[in-house]
């Protein structure tokens, strides 16, 4: 049985067999690292010289966006992450430029460092990013049953706590109400939707956010780190508008809410789709697949080809297996793909997509008490480790 977190994330299985070891992860962040793998063609063309300038953003204590916010309201300096990454970590990923200047110098804070490695003719994406490596310390668990895991080839590929909130998974409820044009319950759920999981003193805030009333003589009282919350209150108080004030949100965190609630049809699809022994591991005939490039077509009979299971957005097709799945989830949730073009706030549409099914994991290694592994680009090391930790509770284990 799983935690109840899971369940309101979307994961309702293990796919492992092996019994939990305990423990938890994260006492610290430099007992989590990871950094970013580029192509070697990418990194080959980056040089002295060239019209965008590559970062190396290290960063511990801080998310991306949130580093990325500060780095750009005190230097100007507005740049591209090709993966996002937590706080609770210490991580080095590669960052660009997207203006065409000559970038700056190096940055150095206690929280965050940028390191000017170069230029490029063309801006970094998300496909220049193949993996990332990762370190991680167990602290408190049964090591030798972590000897004993051997299952890492057969975990599939779920997203993981961060992509919900983790301590308070909202993000995608926010994103199903955008989609479903309800941007007052939009608001009231960013201000108001607390959980088991969160800060008392946070609690506490969203208490009296319920109350709409209590707006204007809260707005002092919401603390810094709840910086997106103190930015909408403000803009509701003084417009009245929901949409304006969601509009008020950088736009990467508003594309994100929407991305979450697509993430949370994902896990349940693939949830529902393992409980009904569909085969997950590998492809089938008329599958859509990933080949070794990562580039998408139909079922070929080859070995290095990954299934992959259909993101859903404007524009996804029902010619798919999992459809029947697929379609009585958003029935449930009471979306439909169209609904993922918002007309009232278009920049926030997401047409769909894909991703592989199962977890590509390499080099895994156990170090007493750490483990050290890659994972191909968008897999969540927290979904490898619940598999292997099976926590009772995932926030008290460091998830």
């Amino acid at each position: 049985m799983v935690p109840k977190l899971d369940n309101l994330i979307g994961i309702s299985i293990y796919c492992t067999r092996t019994e939990g070891t305990g423990g938890k992860i994260r006492s610290l962040p430099d007992q989590f690292f990871v950094s970013e793998i580029l192509r070697e063609n990418t990194l080959s063309k980056i040089s002295n010289s060239g019209i965008y300038t590559v970062y190396k953003l290290k960063k511990s204590g801080i998310d991306t966006n949130h580093a990325l916010s500060e780095i750009f309201k005190r230097y100007g300096l507005r740049l591209k992450a090709l993966g996002l990454k937590d706080a609770n970590a210490t991580t080095e990923q590669y960052v660009c430029d997207m203006s065409t200047g000559r970038g700056i110098g190096n940055i150095e804070t206690n929280r965050y460092a940028l390191e000017k490695i170069g230029f490029v003719q063309k801006p970094l994406t998300k496909r220049d990013m193949i993996g990332n490596n990762f370190r991680i310390k167990i602290e408190d668990s049964n090591f030798t049953k972590i000897s004993d895991f051997k299952e890492q080839h057969s975990i599939l590929n779920f997203y993981g706590y961060q992509r919900f909130g983790s301590r308070r998974p909202i993000s995608h409820l926010i994103g199903k109400a955008i989609l479903q044009k309800n941007f007052d319950y939009a608001i009231e759920v960013l201000l108001s939707t607390s959980s088991e999981y969160d800060l008392q003193e946070n609690k506490k805030i969203r208490d009296m956010l319920k109350d709409k009333s209590n707006y204007s003589k809260m707005l002092t009282e919401v603390p810094p780190q709840m910086d997106i919350e103190r930015l909408v209150l403000k803009e509701i108080i003084d417009h009245g508008d929901a949409k304006r004030a969601l509009r008020a949100i950088h736009l990467p965190l508003r594309r994100f809410f929407v991305e979450a609630f697509k993430s949370y049809i994902f896990n349940r699809t693939i949830s529902k789709a393992y409980e009904y022994r569909e085969e997950l591991l590998r492809p089938e005939e008329d599958d859509v697949c990933y080949d070794k490039d990562d580039n998408l077509g139909r079922y070929q009979n080859d070995p290095q080809q990954r299934l992959a299971i259909p993101l859903v957005g404007y524009s996804y097709s029902k010619k798919n297996r999992f459809n029947q799945d697929i379609s009585q989830i958003l029935d449930e949730e009471q979306v439909s793909p169209k609904d993922f073009f918002v007309k009232e706030m278009q920049e926030v549409s997401d047409e769909g997509g894909f991703r592989q099914a199962a977890i590509q994991c390499r080099d895994f290694s156990i170090s007493e008490p750490y483990l050290s592994f890659t994972l191909s680009r968008g897999s969540y090391a927290t979904i490898l480790l619940r598999e292997i930790i099976k926590p009772m509770d995932p926030i008290t284990a460091g998830f």
